[in-house]
Order: C-alpha cells, then structure tokens, then sequence
C-alpha cells in the first residue's frame, strides 16, 4: 500500500507502507530506509499531481520553461526538501560521461539551491552502456539514466516497466541533451598514415574498440564502419560484411565500455588507432598534451545521440520526482548546453557558449541510426544473440 505522511511542519513523504506506530503514527519505506509520520488524509493523496516536466517545455523557449518548471517546483509547496535531500538521486551512465556529469551535478546543485531548496546529494554510476541497462533491469536504483543510445533505455522500459513507452517523446531532440560522433585517435604525428575507414583493415593496423554486447560506444563504432563499407561498396552487402569481419580480425582486445578501451590504447599503448566518441578523443588530448595523439576525421560517421530519461518506476516521492524531473530539464539550459560543449560535446544551444569550444568541431558527414532503421531494428539484428557481429566474431 501506497501512503503519504507528514514529517514536518513543511515536509511530506511518499513510500510503501511498513508498520503502524502509536499516537496514529505510520511508517513507510521510501527507497532503501523508513520514516514515520502522520498519514495524510486520502482526499489529499488522491489529488492529481500537475506533471511539472510537460508543464515546463510547454512554455515554448528554453529559458521560459526553465522558468515555468521553477515555478512549478515552487507552487508544490509542502516539497520535503529534507526527505529528498537524503534520498538525492543516482544518474546511471555511460563510461565517458563522468567528467561532464561529475561539472554538471556541481552547476545543477548551485542552481537547485538557488530556487531556495535544500541542498541535494547527487551520485553517479559509469559503466559500458549496455551493462549499465542490465544493472538497472536487474534492481539497480536509478532515478534517471543518461545512457550510449536509445535501445539500452527502451531495454529497461520493455523488461522492467519502470519507464513508459514514449520515454523519448518528453523531452526535446528526442530526449538527447546532446550530441557526438565517431573519430579516430592515432599516435602523434599518424605513423600508420590511417586516413580514413578502409586503412584499418590493413595487416600492420591494430584497432581498439570496445565488446558492442556491453558499450554502446563500440555499437556506434560498428554502425560507422558499416555506414562507410556500405557507401565504399554501393550497397553490396556481402563486401561490407566481408569488410567488417577484416576489421574485427584486427582488433587485439574487446574491453567491456568505452573508458576501458581508451586506457587501453592511452596508458597500456597498445594499439594503432582508437575507434572513439568524440568527446573521449578530445579529453585524451587535454589529459596527456597534444603531442600525444592526433585525431582523425573519417569521411563517415554517426549522428552519435546520447539520450537521458527519469526511471518513473524508481521514484520515491512527488519531491524526488521534482527534483529528477529538474535535472533532466535544467541540461537544456544555456548554461548546462554551454558545460556539454566544454565538456567536448555537440550542444543545440551555443548562446552561452565560449567561441573557442564552439569552433573546436570539425564537419564530417554524421548519419542517423534511422538510415538503417532505427535501433528498435538494428539492436536485434545486429548485436542480439546471433546477431551479425556474432556471426563476424566467429568468423
């Protein structure tokens, strides 16, 4: 059973019922550890709730609906910001997001705070993409995830029901904040000469990319390459597949996500070429000099779109909802866009950007994962059990 409970003068809090105590008293589960209060009556509970995260992009302009959302967050009123600031919230990622969330839960908390809330605990979990959706299928606490791509989300909405169907459909830009793409990272000065797709199947080349069973990053690797055989190729599938399976024979090592592989190459140096996210190249450059590696362009590539969602089913309470609901949103500010872009990531809005990482992107033809159908389509067929990349490994 469901209850609401007053623990404060100003403080509700939702959650499963545990236990009657005396004087009326009742205690609730909400999430991991119990509190008690006062029940609120069921006319109270029973009162819909305005879903602040439409409420506030219905206003039109990004700043007006960060606007409306504050708003709304103020009009709740009763928010128990003490109850919320002890269950905080877990954003479970993808492996190279941890420097662009580990900035972003630091503005985000100065801008919370600044709406005159309590102040927040926010956690981070980083793993390869596809591992990341088998943990919260399997119980993991999320409250929102930031995930490689849209198949990894829809897993956890099909197997767990935690997340509705059109989860894509509530925020803009098909729920991606974001951007990126897929690029090479060489050694300094390219020994190899690797240019462009068709090098890397060369016998002196070894190539470093993630296991697409568990990264989404190497599932966008993957899709790049096929999108460059089948434009080398006309189309002509057995050359692209026999091109694939070339290129996996040269790659030595399938670590399980994207940070992994990088360390691979950066710090184990093993390796000619880095098939990368974009943002994970550019990093690479900051972390250890640009006289460390170069970055390769191919003529080819993904429109790479990370998208991010709340986990409604671990939900706790209207103030945990409002605060994950807040989180989400407040990455389309401009300040938020601004961080992604520093953070070496392709934003939508560049108005508060600085010029110098707005000019940092090079063009490159990026196609969308609709050109092969979408990834309700190319998850099964290409990286279920028995997909195509399980048939190229064994061959």
């Amino acid at each position: 059973m469901f209850r609401t409970v007053q623990i404060g003068p100003h403080a509700l809090a939702q959650g499963t019922f545990v236990r009657d105590h005396d004087e009326g008293r009742v205690e609730i589960d909400i999430g991991g550890k119990t509190v008690v209060g006062l029940p609120v009556g069921r006319e109270k509970q029973s009162a819909p709730r305005p879903n602040v995260f439409v409420r506030a992009f219905g206003s039109g302009l990004w700043r007006g609906g960060l606007l409306a959302l504050a708003m709304a967050l103020g009009a709740i009123g009763a928010t128990p910001d003490k109850a919320v600031a002890e269950e905080g919230l877990l954003n479970v990622s993808y492996d190279p997001t941890r420097e662009l969330y580990r900035a972003y839960n630091t503005l985000f908390a100065t801008w919370w705070e600044a709406q005159g809330h309590a102040p927040v605990t926010l956690r981070q979990s980083h793993g390869g993409s596809g591992g990341q959706a088998r943990a919260v299928i399997d119980g993991l606490d999320a409250q929102v995830v930031t995930l490689a791509l849209s198949a990894d989300i829809s897993a956890i909405a099909e197997r767990t029901g935690k997340i509705p169907a059109d989860w894509q459909s509530r925020l803009p830009h098909n729920s991606s904040p974001y951007t990126s793409t897929i690029v090479f990272l060489v050694r300094d000065g390219n020994p190899k000469g690797i240019k462009d797709w068709d090098d890397l199947i060369r016998d002196d080349i070894q190539v470093i990319t993630p296991n697409p069973k568990t990264s989404g990053g190497a599932r966008w690797n993957f899709m790049a390459a096929r999108a460059w055989a089948l434009k080398a190729f006309d189309g002509d599938e057995a050359k692209a597949r026999a091109y694939m399976t070339s290129l996996y024979r040269n790659v030595p090592v399938l670590d399980t996500g994207a940070r992994g592989s990088t360390n691979t190459f950066t710090q184990r140096g093993i390796g000619d070429v880095l098939l990368a996210w974009e943002n994970e190249a550019f990093l690479a450059l900051a972390e250890q000099g640009e006289s460390a590696f170069d970055i390769v362009v191919p003529s080819v590539s993904m429109l790479a779109e990370p998208p991010v969602t709340l986990v409604d089913g671990n939900i706790h309470s209207d103030a945990q909802r409002a605060l994950a609901e807040a989180y989400l949103t407040h990455l389309y500010s401009p300040e938020a866009q601004a961080l992604a872009l520093k953070n070496y990531y392709r934003a939508w809005d560049v108005s508060a950007a600085a010029p110098e990482d707005i000019a940092r992107f090079p063009e490159v033809e990026r196609l969308s994962i609709d050109t092969f159908g979408g990834w309700a389509k190319v998850q099964p067929e290409f990286f279920g059990d028995g997909g195509l990349f399980d048939q190229l490994y064994e061959e």
